[in-house]
């Protein structure tokens, strides 16, 4: 490619960038409107005005290539190459709008913009009859499909992922647990803005039973006391430690045990009907806080929420 045809080349792919970098975005904010305050049938009016000026701005602007695209070299030749890069560029436009509403990071507002028109600009250097301009057009495009399509979203995700995690450890003078009863793992957490709970249950879920509970809070007394007057079949004590019991009889001999222990400017409960007493002081001996690998795998098996 000559030297003067490699500028002209340039000027065409620059004049459609800017074309559709500056049209584009007004189209769209006018759809926008229009469907959001007159729905689909305001939107009609806007296409049937917006695209074909658009079109005849690239039009006008294919005319600066005459003598690079064949395509250009006359009028009807112009209008069917401006329909054609419109038509492409419009899908990357729309590929791209899809990745941004996945929280893919396409920068500022002013990028977004500029970005607009890229697109357009690669559809009509696929016409340029010139080798390189085509495989920085097929460079291009890979880029941004492996952008789009890979990197961004993982980025995205690692975002989304950091972001939860730092709202999950928001509290994190609350966020402890202990080692689990034998047969036992954790199975479910939630972060309530003044608390946190954690349920576990046996490994072999479904084909054994059992629970315990574990709630962490900050206190809500000066010091642990047994409520007054005691529910019927309940009884309570506060040792000299100031840990206290809670044990409550069923019907047909079945107990649940209650333990409530202050550690570190926290309260912590604990709690079951399957589990013995040893296993629930075992389980509050063994309190720490909860570690970014704990953290890590209830997030990955979801098995940790947000509560209120």
């Amino acid at each position: 490619m000559t030297r003067g045809r490699g500028a002209r080349t340039a000027l065409h792919l620059f004049l459609v960038w800017a074309v559709t970098a500056a049209a584009m975005p007004v189209l769209g904010f006018e759809l926008l409107v229009s469907a959001w305050g007159g729905g689909t049938g305001a939107v009609v009016p806007v296409l049937a005005l917006g695209v074909p000026l658009t079109v005849g701005l690239l039009a006008l602007a294919g005319a600066s290539a005459r003598t690079v695209v064949p395509l250009c070299g006359s009028v009807p030749g112009r209008l069917g190459w401006a329909v054609l890069v419109f038509g492409l560029g419009t899908l990357g436009v729309l590929a791209g709008l899809a990745g941004y509403g996945k929280q893919v990071d396409l920068g500022s507002a002013g990028t977004r913009v500029a970005l607009t028109g890229v697109p357009y600009a690669v559809a009509a250097a696929f016409f340029v009859p010139g080798r390189w301009v085509r495989l920085g057009a097929v460079a291009a495009l890979a880029v941004g499909v492996v952008y789009g399509g890979f990197v961004g979203p993982a980025q995205a995700q690692h975002r989304r992922h950091t972001a939860q995690m730092a709202r999950y450890r928001e509290h994190r003078q609350l966020l402890y647990t202990g080692a689990a009863p034998p047969g036992m793992r954790m199975s479910r957490a939630v972060v309530g803005p003044a608390y946190f709970s954690v349920d576990y249950r046996p490994v072999r879920a479904g084909y054994e039973s059992g629970y315990v509970g574990l709630v962490v809070r900050p206190p809500l007394t000066p010091a642990l006391r047994c409520p007054r007057p005691a529910q019927k079949g309940e009884t309570c004590t506060v040792d000299v430690h100031g840990e206290m019991r809670v044990v409550r009889s069923f019907p047909g001999g079945a107990r649940a045990f209650t333990l409530t222990r202050r550690h570190h400017g926290a309260e912590f409960e604990v709690t079951s009907q399957s589990v013995g007493e040893p296993a629930l002081r075992r389980l509050l001996d063994t309190l720490h806080p909860l570690s970014d690998a704990e953290l890590e795998a209830l997030m990955r098996d979801k098995a940790i929420s947000e509560g209120y």
